[in-house]
């Protein structure tokens, strides 16, 4: 009885977010202004949130350097976003394969999948449009990458997806309507907040859901692939190589950046409205402790 009664919640949901992405979507293609010129003199990030703000080597950069660094560290993000993207869609195809396709629940992940694929190309056109490299991740992240569709499942996997969905979101909304971002950046944050607020309600509750009943092994587990997956959410975010566009080795603006407290606070603001929802949730906490704590999202204690 209570199964059925948990089906027919999660059919529910899925009803009400399809007839929300169908009355409400955006096409990149038609809804971003591709053509139009960037704005001279315009930030592409705050420049509270770049990396290296309040660092010795943030001192020694221009005013324009400031402005190219982040340029390229939103390049960094939006190629990185892509790349969790890509992930995040073959994990919920797996779920989707082994799903009844009539259902509300499953057409529902394939909207969400057609979404997503809309995202990666508006993020990836976003950074052509603005003339960077495609950073993404580092290569042997982007190698690591490739098994967690293989391990990912369950309560982890939404978790994973929240995650990475609602650190982005948070920045972005903080942007979107700030002036002094170039608009062509403002409007493709607008379009991926809006959309994304689906996709956030549909995971929230299939982690809820996930969680209830789970053997103590199995939390464990669940528990120590989320950890680890956040923490190479963040920490990829920005690539190295974005440090060459501004004269500065990579290895030495990586160092700078990790050990940033400005950023460390970046990323925690980032994660505050995601982080209180996964401990209640029952997925912070041992034996993935370290891997929190590396990450920047926990709250400082």
């Amino acid at each position: 009885m209570t199964r059925t009664l948990d089906e027919a919640g999660r059919e529910k949901t899925a009803a009400r977010l399809l007839k929300s992405s169908a009355n409400k979507f955006y096409d990149p293609e038609v809804d971003v202004d591709w053509d139009a010129p960037l704005v001279e003199g315009k930030r592409y990030i705050p420049a509270h949130r770049s990396t290296l703000y309040g660092t010795e080597l943030w001192e020694r950069l221009s005013h324009e350097q400031r402005i190219e660094l982040g340029k390229h560290e939103l390049a960094s993000v939006a190629t990185n976003g892509l790349w969790f993207e890509i992930l995040l869609m073959q994990m919920l195809l797996k779920e989707v394969y082994n799903a009844d396709p009539t259902t509300n629940h499953a057409q529902y992940a394939l909207t969400e999948i057609a979404d997503e694929c809309r995202h990666s190309t508006m993020f990836a056109r976003m950074a052509e449009r603005v003339g960077c490299p495609p950073y993404g991740p580092v290569k042997w992240r982007r190698r690591l990458g490739k098994i967690l569709p293989v391990i990912g499942y369950g309560p982890a996997l939404y978790g994973s997806i929240l995650v990475a969905e609602e650190v982005l979101d948070r920045l972005q909304r903080e942007q979107m309507n700030d002036p002094e971002i170039q608009p062509l950046v403002r409007m493709v944050n607008r379009i991926h907040v809006l959309e994304e607020a689906r996709h956030v309600t549909f995971a929230r509750e299939e982690v809820t859901r996930g969680m209830a009943g789970l053997s103590p092994g199995e939390k464990a587990y669940q528990r120590l692939l989320i950890a680890v997956v956040s923490h190479e959410v963040t920490r990829s975010l920005v690539n190295p190589a974005v440090y060459k566009a501004v004269g500065i080795r990579p290895r030495d603006g990586y160092r700078a950046a990790m050990n940033n407290p400005y950023w460390q606070d970046t990323v925690r603001y980032a994660g505050e409205r995601i982080m209180p929802f996964l401990d209640e949730a029952g997925l912070v906490g041992a034996p993935g402790m370290r891997w929190w704590r590396r990450s920047f999202l926990l709250p400082n204690r």
